[in-house]
Parts: structure tokens; sequence; C-alpha cells
């Protein structure tokens, strides 16, 4: 069994396949636009391992309450990027992006990984 792709609602779809493809290299795919209900809209981020990322955007959508960090549901994804060299160059250029949540450490659980935000304020941990 792996995973196959997790979803993400966005309240801007455009501005997160940019996060992804600047930060990540994802490819894009194209919009599909749901004819049954009207508003919404989706596409997969294609990475260059592992699972695709479906984004998906409504007008009915709630905002990221930034206020509220923790709270139950999915708390982050790690994401490998293959060497602790590479954490720090993308922790530095999340830094400049003003999206660096914590730099690069090692965790009292082993990893050495740094915390980045996306533009709806997902969690998405950088590590080896």
């Amino acid at each position: 069994m792996n995973v196959a792709h997790f979803a993400l609602w966005t309240k801007d779809i455009d501005r997160i396949a940019a996060f992804w493809a600047e930060f990540f290299g994802a490819d894009a795919g194209e919009i599909y636009e749901s004819r049954r209900r009207p508003g919404f809209r989706s596409r997969f981020l294609t990475l260059e391992s592992g699972p695709s990322i479906e984004v998906m955007e409504g007008p009915w959508l709630a905002p990221h309450d930034e206020a509220i960090v923790e709270r139950a549901g999915y708390a982050h994804l790690a994401l490998s990027l293959g060497s602790g060299e590479a954490v720090d160059d993308m922790a530095d250029r999340a830094d400049r992006k003003g999206v660096l949540v914590s730099r690069a450490r090692w965790t009292g659980d082993g990893f050495y990984e740094a915390v980045i935000r996306d533009p709806d304020g997902n969690l998405i941990e950088i590590t080896i």
C-alpha cells in the first residue's frame, strides 16, 4: 500500500500551485472545474516522487485562522530533501520569502528539520 495523493483546500488555487512549484518543483496539472458543484476547482500537483497533492478551491471556504496553530486533523506534511545542505538552503529561501516558521535543527526524535508555512498556513516540515 502507498499514499496516492492527499488534498488541501485553498482560497487561491493559483497561489498555492505557484508556492509548490517554487519551493518543491511541483508540476501543476490542468485545472478541473466542476459542473455539478459551481465554484469548485481542483488541480493535481506532481512532485518528483511520492504522492501527488490535490489542491481544491471553493468560494464557501472559511479563511485559515492564523491564531489557531494546533487543531484536530492533519498537523503537517514532512518532505525529505535528501541532505542537510538541501534543508539549510530551502530554509534560507523560505526565510527570505517570509514563510520560515523554524530554522533547521536536530529534533529530540532524531530528525534534522526546518518548518515552513504555505500560503494557506499549512505547516510543511523539510527534513533530510
